[in-house]
């Protein structure tokens, strides 16, 4: 056997049924070990997007995804995913192919140092230097990519040692049945902590439960709402954690942050407690830190001690697995006061759906389609203005059917990101929605879509703009509009049939009905182009700088 048969014979050990990739010279020797393997490889038209794919793979499944490249161009192009897959702790596993050992250091084609530049965007690099080590590093990458905070793990492996023998390291049961899924590896260890924490929440008039995307790694979505069922705890939700929240929760205020609710930000600046689960403490969501939830003591609950106490202080510190803390922390509140204040809240403060004379309110679609797409859809959106209008507008039944790009940011997420989902849960509707500007950044994966004919709904939000790039250039930078005019895009029906998809395209109110029935009724592949004002903005918005409650509104 050989090492790039070996490499494939693991893969089918561990029940990898799917991988995403783009082959090349130096990872050759693989996709001819998985010629033959009963592995599905798809065909991605960039190795960007194949690395997205398999991050939406597993962020819809719960799987680790697998990507392949080749080395040099094929590896580099890799580490943007990588990257968003680190921030968003994504379990990732990458295997890229490196020049013959032979020739390493001098130059050689399509030679760079993948080690080296991954460093930085992955939870661990692994360079393959001996065939003994191969079957070792493929464990470990798995272990590593899926225990604890999870992450993306890159494994460089040279040519020579792809074609060589495979290590005649003795095969045991073991090496052929699944690595079993890595226990919590931080438990409940501090029962002062807990009982702190226990006694904090059950003493609290104002207190707010601040969700974040760690309850859906940790799994632990079900001890959550159990949880909140016994607490009747006001709830504010990070980007990632929106659907952790059952949608009929009566206490849910929803997203936090600078395009959060104003319902959500204000009551968290006005709380006494302000339980953490999961989340980090980002810089989208505090607004300026030093004025975020001013009067509150704080839990936080992590599973990466790294979180504790690294951008806010914690009187009560809990390193360990939500799963597992939750249920520890179930007791009677006394806020029915505070509980009665925050409901008022979200009435004084509802979502607003503005009804243009004849142009399309893309809020108001995207609540539409939300209300009449089926219960478990998977809601991929890009970045950009349209993310946001995503996240404040449409519901979740789960956090693993919204896919967004949290922690980076990258354009060009969603309609890979759609397709890795598409293939994890083939009978689900999915969902790519993206802007003008981000839809043309991975582009050519229409022809992904169109090789496997992936019933994919694609619906591109069209300002001709560079949309929030304009909106923070219309009010932070007097107005001027610099390189955010996209009037020049290709016309994208013409580009869908190019690829054999059927479209649509709407500009006014009265169309948006009948072209929601034709995106939702569609068996394959569907793009809907939808044109709207290029002047709109995302509101509410908390300022560069600012505090969370001095947000920025429509009217003021």
């Amino acid at each position: 056997m050989t090492g790039a048969e070996s490499i494939i014979e693991f893969l089918e050990s561990q029940h990898v049924e799917h991988v995403f990739g783009y082959p090349g010279g130096a990872i050759m020797p693989i996709y001819d070990a998985l010629y033959k393997s009963p592995v599905q490889h798809f065909l991605c038209r960039h190795e960007q997007g194949a690395a997205f794919a398999a991050i939406g793979y597993a962020r819809a499944s719960g799987k680790t995804g697998v990507c392949m490249a080749t080395s040099g161009p094929g590896a580099t192009n890799l580490l943007t995913a990588l990257a968003d897959a680190k921030l968003d702790s994504v379990p990732i596993v990458a295997i890229t192919g490196q020049v013959d050992q032979a020739v390493m250091g001098t130059d050689a084609f399509q030679e760079i140092d993948v080690l080296g530049l991954s460093l930085a965007v992955t939870k661990h690099s692994i360079l393959v230097n001996e065939a003994s080590e191969l079957q070792e590093a493929l464990r470990q990458a798995f272990r590593i990519a899926s225990e604890g905070r999870p992450g993306p793990v890159i494994i460089d492996i040279p040519k020579n040692i792809q074609l060589g023998a495979a290590s005649a390291t003795k095969k045991t049961a073991a090496d052929h049945s699944p690595m079993p899924k890595p226990q919590p590896s931080h438990t409940i260890s501090n029962a002062a902590a807990v009982a702190l924490a226990r006694h904090l929440i059950s003493q609290a008039k104002r207190p707010v439960a601040y969700i974040g995307g760690g309850v859906t790694m940790a799994n632990a979505v079900p001890q959550l709402r159990e949880f909140l069922a016994t607490t009747q705890l006001p709830t504010v939700s990070t980007l990632k954690a929106l659907g952790s929240v059952a949608g009929d929760y009566p206490h849910d205020l929803g997203m936090i942050g600078m395009h959060g609710r104003q319902c959500a930000n204000l009551a968290v600046q006005e709380c006494d407690l302000l339980i953490n689960l999961g989340a980090r403490f980002d810089d989208r969501v505090t607004g300026k830190l030093a004025d975020f939830a001013p009067h509150a003591k704080v839990i936080h609950i992590d599973i990466d001690p790294a979180e504790l106490n690294k951008r806010r202080r914690a009187l009560c510190g809990i390193h360990g697995n939500l799963r597992e803390v939750l249920p520890s922390l179930q007791v009677t509140t006394q806020c029915d006061d505070w509980r009665h204040y925050c409901q008022d809240l979200n009435h004084q403060y509802p979502l607003q759906y503005r009804n243009p004379e004849k142009g399309i309110y893309a809020p108001k679609l995207l609540r539409l389609i939300s209300d009449i797409m089926p219960a478990n859809s998977v809601i991929c959106p890009d970045v950009g203005q349209h993310q946001m209008w995503v996240a404040q507008h449409m519901r979740f039944a789960q956090p693993n059917n919204h896919l967004s790009s949290g922690g980076l940011g990258t354009m060009g997420f969603s309609l890979p990101a759609a397709i890795g989902a598409q293939i994890a849960r083939p009978s689900d509707s999915v969902f790519a929605i993206s802007g003008d500007g981000s839809f043309m950044m991975n582009v050519q994966e229409l022809g992904t879509i169109k090789r496997f004919s992936l019933p994919v709904k694609i619906i591109i939000i069209d300002n001709q703009r560079l949309g929030m790039v304009r909106q923070w250039q219309q009010l932070f930078f007097d107005g001027c509009y610099s390189e955010t005019d996209l009037s020049d895009n290709p016309e994208f029906c013409t580009l869908a049939k190019a690829f054999e998809i059927p479209s649509a395209y709407i500009d006014r109110a009265e169309q948006v009905p009948d072209a929601i029935d034709q995106l939702l009724s569609s068996q394959g592949p569907f793009l809907l182009h939808v044109r709207i004002d290029a002047a709109e903005n995302v509101w509410p918005l908390v300022p560069p700088g600012a505090a969370n409650h001095q947000m920025l509104t429509e009217n003021n």
